[in-house]
């Protein structure tokens, strides 16, 4: 018996020290952004000029034109770890998307690129007007354009150009509606927003990837195009979903129902993510799959959670914050970290784009490395 106490004993020796060994949020932090200041100047010094960053697959950089709807997300990478230079050299090119043909997109595009360069000026106590001027210039302008994508009749603002539906709107484009409702006009937002929830949900909280509207509003179909079938939870569009709705609620400070509307949608999905995300909190790509894991969606939802959190005034017992802080722990391991100056200068590893079309399957997305920045900046961490 005493010798089975003395084990006792130090076993449990043992197990205080591996829980005193366990790194602090904080630290996480530095490390990762550390890795991040690096990885984002590497990029830079491998991409073509005029060219941004999509992938890398098969030691390859894949790259893209501003068209590309993750243009901006490498810009925003910059941005978040304070290089300016390379943030503004990477910025000013997306301008031109105003005289392109665009879709619902130019959202993400400007928001992750210009947006953040409008928060920099912000707190710049000596910022040029000159410069404070032309990037709110760009910010209206793009809201503008997407705002003329937007029908009365649907109630939504029309996603893809062309394809073969009649009006398809995607989930993804909720994330969009930040550009409207900062520097546009709120009421196509919050006038999308709601046809959205009426439409694109389910019964258990989770949503379609599609919905096609008719002329006159009425749906034609629903469909999941980049999960494994119509019927299941594609991770990225559960992402998408929760993460906009949060978003839409911590905007409509004025207007508490409708705030309360938007967090009552994305309360619902948040409560079925919190019982089908797995142990690690990284998902599936799609959640009725077990092949490959999508860190993009388990950082998109980890800053969704992170909202959520923050509109329920911060308790220190919130499940979303203990998963919130397991998605990115994870994502911070080895597993999923990128060692310096490698895989071709992204951030996390195992990122999952269209699988259904055989589309970056398992490697670095630029959203997924801006997203997880996002969320460690969320996080609330001790004075």
């Amino acid at each position: 018996m005493r010798r089975l106490l003395l084990f006792l004993s130090a076993l449990g020796a043992v197990s205080c020290a591996d829980a005193q060994k366990i790194e602090t949020m904080e630290h996480l932090r530095e490390r990762v952004l550390e890795v991040a200041r690096v990885q984002a100047v590497y990029m830079d010094s491998l991409l073509p000029e005029g060219r941004c960053p999509r992938t890398f697959q098969g030691d390859t950089l894949v790259t893209s034109d501003i068209d590309w709807w993750c243009s901006g997300f490498y810009p925003g990478v910059l941005w978040m770890t304070d290089n300016t230079e390379l943030a503004i050299k990477h910025t000013l090119p997306l301008a031109a998307l105003l005289d392109h043909e665009i879709d619902h997109d130019i959202g993400f595009q400007l928001m992750s690129s210009f947006g953040n360069w409008n928060i920099l000026l912000y707190f710049t106590p000596d910022r040029d007007p000159e410069t404070v001027r032309m990037v709110g210039n760009v910010l209206r302008k793009g809201a503008e354009k997407l705002a003329e994508r937007f029908n009365p009749a649907t109630g939504v603002i029309r996603s893809w150009n062309g394809r073969r539906w009649n009006y398809p709107v995607i989930i993804d484009n909720m994330m969009n509606l930040e550009l409207l409702m900062d520097y546009g006009d709120r009421e196509i937002a919050e006038k999308h927003a709601l046809t959205t929830a009426k439409n694109h949900f389910r019964e258990d909280g989770t949503c379609f990837h599609l919905v096609d509207y008719a002329p006159d509003g009425s749906v034609l179909g629903k469909q999941t195009v980049q999960g494994f079938a119509d019927d299941s939870a594609w991770a990225r569009g559960q992402a998408w979903a929760l993460y906009g709705y949060a978003m839409m609620a911590q905007k409509e400070k004025e207007n508490p129902e409708l705030a309360k509307t938007f967090y009552n949608v994305a309360a619902k999905l948040e409560s079925w993510l919190l019982e089908n995300l797995p142990e690690d909190g990284v998902p599936y790509w799609d959640f009725s799959q077990t092949d490959y894991k999508d860190a993009s969606a388990g950082a998109i939802i980890a800053s969704g959670l992170l909202k959520m959190w923050r509109l329920r005034e911060c308790p220190d017992d919130d499940p979303a914050l203990a998963m919130a802080e397991r998605i990115l722990r994870t994502l911070a391991s080895p597993e999923y970290l990128a060692e310096p100056r490698t895989n071709g200068g992204f951030l996390l590893k195992h990122g999952v784009g269209h699988l259904p079309n055989r589309s970056e399957v398992d490697v670095p997305l630029t959203y997924a490395d801006y997203y997880f920045l996002e969320a460690l900046c969320l996080f609330p961490y001790e004075d």
